[in-house]
């Protein structure tokens, strides 16, 4: 599996932006897509989460009700689309996936960077 992450850049607080990742490789119907992201000095975190079928999102609470994950079957494309962006989520942002069957993520893309102005 390999995936291609893009979308970073730099915006306001208060703003949006829209991450995605390109998967290829492998069919993905049993595996579960993550975005992680990591600050420096900070470990990696997952922030949201994906079964790819059906399709089942899952959170961290801090990221609750302003990021959205989701993915288009159609495109094998994962997307994190972040809304009401603050400082704090000022990081790089990370895809990985594993199958159902992982304990750990397996694959990784290379990093975005989303920085937050305030």
């Amino acid at each position: 599996v390999q995936l291609q992450a893009c979308g970073g850049g730099l915006v306001q607080a208060g703003g949006s932006l829209r991450l995605s990742c390109v998967v290829s490789g492998r069919t993905l119907s049993n595996y579960i897509m993550g975005w992680f992201r990591q600050s420096p000095g900070k470990e990696r975190d997952v922030v949201a989460s994906i079964r790819w079928s059906p399709s089942i999102p899952k959170y961290a609470d801090s990221v609750k009700g302003r990021l959205t994950i989701s993915r288009d079957r159609s495109k094998n494309i994962v997307y994190l689309q972040m809304n009401s962006l603050k400082p704090e989520d000022t990081a790089v942002y990370y895809c990985a996936a594993k199958r159902l069957v992982d304990l750990e993520y397996i694959y990784w893309g290379q990093g975005t960077l989303v920085t937050v102005s305030s």
